[in-house]
């Protein structure tokens, strides 16, 4: 195995070209635990620790542009006020000595469907910004998972940042596991209000073979919430709305069944987080609407 140790973001563009199967190495978290088990043996290892871009990030007007290596502590201790929903699921993954190791560009070039960042960058709308020889180009959340730990990157393609949309509205992630910490997620369901386009966006993580958004639940709320007017009188959602939506989550699975669990119940789980989390976000939204409302 060699190793390929650029010092420059166009050293390591170059080193991609000439070598498109070697594996970049950031953080290592996901990386050396299959060279460890013997998963996987690259012929190379692009590290990429000495690009200083990639650890940093630019909070702009409606944005937020995420270095690939932006580790998760700093997520959590810099940006929850901008993506509630990434923050959250951060505090989820692993322990401390891994957060501080860890970066989102990570979990999306493994695509695994476990990953604790997608269903958050699924709720929020985020997109991908990728860059090779040939150029750059910004691949949305939605079309960048393939299939079972695969993404749309080509073969010369490095993953540079991350744009995500500064939170509107509440956010909220839910996650099952074995154990509070150390644990790869049984399931995981992301949830974002946007109250500016009165839309409501999911995400749902190792509950199918990746990691997806449940639209059909998606169109239902929103055409719920919109004809009840509940985002102007800021009502509190009916039970009803609640459980539909919540199977519509559950129907949006095609789980299966392994150690960490079965596929009926990685349904019904997400079933109860979205149940939940909308609860959540909803009172929150509530929340702010009195607060606005009693400041005017």
């Amino acid at each position: 195995m060699d190793f390929l140790r650029p010092t420059s973001w166009e050293e390591a563009l170059a080193a991609k070209a000439e070598h498109p199967t070697a594996v970049p190495i950031a953080g290592g978290t996901d990386v050396m635990v299959e060279i460890n088990f013997d998963h996987r043996r690259p012929e190379y290892l692009l590290d990429l620790n000495r690009i200083g871009d990639l650890s940093e990030w630019e909070v702009g007007e409606d944005s937020v542009r995420l270095g690939a290596s932006v580790p998760y502590t700093k997520i959590m201790e810099n940006l929850r006020g901008e993506l509630p929903g990434l923050a959250l699921a951060s505090h989820t993954v692993a322990s401390p000595q891994i957060r501080n190791r860890g970066g989102v560009g990570g979990n999306l070039g493994t695509a695994s469907p476990a990953g604790d960042a997608h269903p958050a960058l699924l709720a929020a709308g985020a997109e991908v910004e990728v860059e090779s020889v040939r150029g750059s180009r910004r691949i949305p959340i939605d079309a960048f998972y393939t299939g079972v730990k695969r993404n749309a990157l080509a073969a010369d393609e490095l993953i540079r940042a991350v744009h995500v949309k500064k939170a509107d509205g509440p956010q909220q992630f839910s996650k099952v596991g074995t154990r509070n910490a150390m644990v790869i997620a049984v399931c995981a369901f992301g949830l974002a209000l946007h109250p500016q386009t009165r839309t409501v966006r999911t995400g749902i993580g190792s509950a199918a073979p990746t990691p997806v958004r449940a639209k059909a639940a998606e169109e239902f709320l929103n055409a719920a919430l919109e004809e009840g007017g509940f985002w102007d009188n800021g009502r509190i959602i009916t039970p009803s709305v609640a459980k539909q939506f919540a199977d519509l989550c559950s129907a949006a699975c095609n789980p299966i069944d392994d150690v960490r669990g079965t596929a009926s119940y990685r349904r019904h789980a997400v079933g109860v987080m979205a149940r939940r989390t909308l609860t959540w976000t909803w009172e929150s939204y509530r929340g702010t609407r009195r607060l606005t409302e009693g400041a005017a």
